[in-house]
């Protein structure tokens, strides 16, 4: 869905209570009718010209599962020869070193590579490796 859908999408709601809003006040004469079109019509406005400073927030993709965890740091529990157990802070995940042949061994700082379903494939940060 393009960015700007998004964000009109997440906008509707509040443009529904406003709508509310300026049709009750018009409706038991709290406010001119002119005054109530006025404010919200300001409101969408204000709205449409925020967008360029909020786009990128509705622009990222989110990462779920083990997508999220490229990139993080975790340690080896038992040699991976080539593959193994790593833990990232409290969980254990199933683990691949990214170079054939490779063992990365108990202990080693290892860094997330690439998730590959629920298996990530990883590469000694520190030292411990060898081919």
């Amino acid at each position: 869905m393009p960015t700007l859908l998004r964000y009109l999408f997440f906008q509707i709601p509040g443009w529904a209570i406003g709508a509310v809003i300026a049709v009750g006040l018009a409706h038991w004469a709290i406010i001119p009718s002119w005054v109530a079109l006025l404010g919200f019509v300001g409101l969408v406005l204000k709205d449409l010209a925020f967008y360029p400073l909020l786009r990128s927030a509705y622009e990222r993709p989110v990462k779920f599962g083990s997508e999220a965890l490229v990139g993080k740091k975790g340690v080896a529990q038992g040699d991976l020869a080539p593959e193994g157990y790593i833990r990232i802070n409290l969980e254990l995940w199933r683990a691949a070193a990214d170079s054939n042949g490779e063992v990365i061994v108990s202990g080693t700082e290892v860094e997330i590579v690439r998730a590959e379903g629920m298996k990530l494939v990883v590469r000694a940060v520190g030292r411990g490796s060898t081919l």
